[in-house]
């Protein structure tokens, strides 16, 4: 159990709020806190639903109003859990008679606690509760649940337990407990395979959070070409996620914006950067969050945000930001969510390493480039000569070929233009050429390659020269050698 939820409940209902908003996907581990909470303040934890009514009686079925007046008639202390609230909410009879319920339930030492997933209070009851969230299950809160499952199949040594645990992070207990009972039926006993099954049942459950997806990060930062400055940048916050930081006085890094030209890796560095530091990468999909049928934004972004604070350290990548917030301006729904999103992420105590990419300056909200969001903005700018030979290297080599043999400085030389992704699809349209006619590729067939290219500076030069031009006094170069930068200005 959350003892820090459970604490900070017991304090509302001492202070005196008589109406709790509890907003929570885990219905059964609600329960159990306020039970806690009750009996800690020498009260009963009486719950009530729309369809049995209030506790074992049945009185109050049916509606709101109805579960109310059932609860008025009630005179003992008590913590009244009113389950599937987010449903009844609508009701505005039962809005008034709870208004008018809350000065008697001080004077009786009883409090109502609203209990659902998503609750979305009447403009009437906003000033008058307290909200609480209840967080997904941390280390600890999993480790003592498994270790009681765990004892069942015999002893079990620390290091798998907790490999199972860290496995099972960002489930709901619930989810947790089925997980770890199915893997451990597969394997016939905790061990390495069953916790490989973990991991994946923890995905395939984490496809119901339509805003967050796992992504594999196997290519680490030597495998991203040229950005020397923002890799030297990665390179020292490396260590700073431990206790010796902490120690040393170091809060824990928070993220990054890369801003850029289209195609010069900046999604790339998000995923090397996770396979580099050896964490969990998770996508932040906006657009799944405010196309959801099943939840609203709100919703989805807590969610996501719960689960990637239950997985730290973990990096969380936003790819494309700019447009996941473009109506923030002008629809309430997207600026609310957009402003919870910012205090979020300025807020945020768990390690989750942000990394937002963006394309276009001039749909960013300046809100977003404020101090205080992210740790740096870095510009990410077209490859210089010495970048290109060595993306170009780069992808050779993922193509098992030893770069040595090509002109490198040459065919770096004539692809002055080009992004990252032009130079990488030049390399694999060679190799196309090259295998159709039976042969070996060669620096002629990337050299054709590269001519044929129509880069994207020529489709969109006003717009990268903008971008240069913002980014020259605002952000931070992304590469050691700024040449590219002074060369068009």
């Amino acid at each position: 159990m959350s003892s820090a939820c459970a604490e900070e409940l017991r304090s509302l209902v001492r202070s005196g709020w008589r109406l709790v908003a509890l907003e929570t996907f885990e219905e059964d581990r609600a329960l159990a806190l306020l039970e806690r909470a009750a009996s800690g303040a020498g009260a009963a934890c009486v719950r009530w639903t729309l369809a049995s009514g209030l506790g074992d009686g049945g009185q109050g079925a049916g509606s709101l109003d109805a579960g109310l007046a059932a609860i008025s008639a009630h005179r003992e202390p008590a913590l009244f859990a009113l389950l599937d609230a987010h449903r009844v909410l609508d009701d505005p009879r039962g809005v008034r008679r709870l208004r008018d319920l809350l000065p008697e339930l001080g004077a009786r030492r009883q409090a109502v606690v609203l209990v659902g997933p998503v609750l979305e209070l009447p403009l009437e009851l906003v000033r008058d509760a307290a909200r609480l969230e209840l967080p997904l299950p941390g280390h600890a809160e999993l480790r003592g649940l498994f270790a009681k499952l765990a004892e069942k199949a015999g002893p079990v040594g620390p290091e798998l337990l907790d490999a199972a645990v860290r496995g099972a992070l960002g489930l709901s207990s619930g989810e947790a407990v089925r997980v770890f009972r199915k893997a451990c039926a597969v394997s016939g006993a905790l061990d390495a395979a069953a916790v490989a099954e973990i991991v994946r049942d923890k995905r395939r459950a984490l496809r119901r959070t339509p805003a967050l997806a796992f992504h594999d990060a196997e290519e680490g930062l030597g495998e991203v070409g040229g950005l020397g400055e923002l890799k030297r940048w990665l390179t020292e916050r490396r260590r700073a996620f431990g206790e010796e930081a902490r120690r040393f006085g170091l809060p824990a890094p928070r993220g990054l914006l890369l801003l850029g030209v289209q195609g010069c890796g900046k999604s790339l560095c998000a995923k090397a950067v996770a396979s580099e530091w050896q964490f969990p990468l998770l996508r932040l999909d906006l657009a799944a969050a405010f196309g959801s049928a099943l939840r609203s934004p709100e919703a989805a972004m807590r969610e996501a945000s719960q689960v990637a604070e239950s997985i730290a350290p973990a990096v969380l990548w936003i790819d494309e930001i700019e447009k996941g917030f473009a109506a923030a301006e002008t629809d309430a729904r997207s600026s609310r969510v957009f402003g919870s999103f910012l205090t979020w992420l300025a807020e945020k105590r768990a390690p989750v390493f942000v990394v937002a990419t963006a394309n276009d300056v001039s749909r960013l909200p300046p809100e977003l480039l404020r101090r205080g969001r992210f740790d740096e903005l870095f510009f990410v700018d077209l490859p210089s000569q010495r970048e290109r030979a060595e993306i170009l290297a780069i992808h050779l080599r993922k193509h098992q070929r030893d770069p040595l043999p090509f002109r490198l400085e040459e065919l770096s030389a004539s692809a002055e233009r080009l992004t990252g992704a032009e130079l990488e699809q030049a390399v694999v349209a060679a190799l196309h050429v090259a295998f159709a006619a039976a042969r070996e590729v060669s620096s002629d067939d990337i050299a054709n390659a590269l001519t044929q290219t129509v880069p994207l500076y020529e489709t969109y030069e006003e717009r990268i020269k903008e971008l240069r031009d913002w980014a020259r006094t605002r952000a931070r170069s992304a590469s050691l050698d700024s040449r590219m930068a002074d060369l068009f200005a």
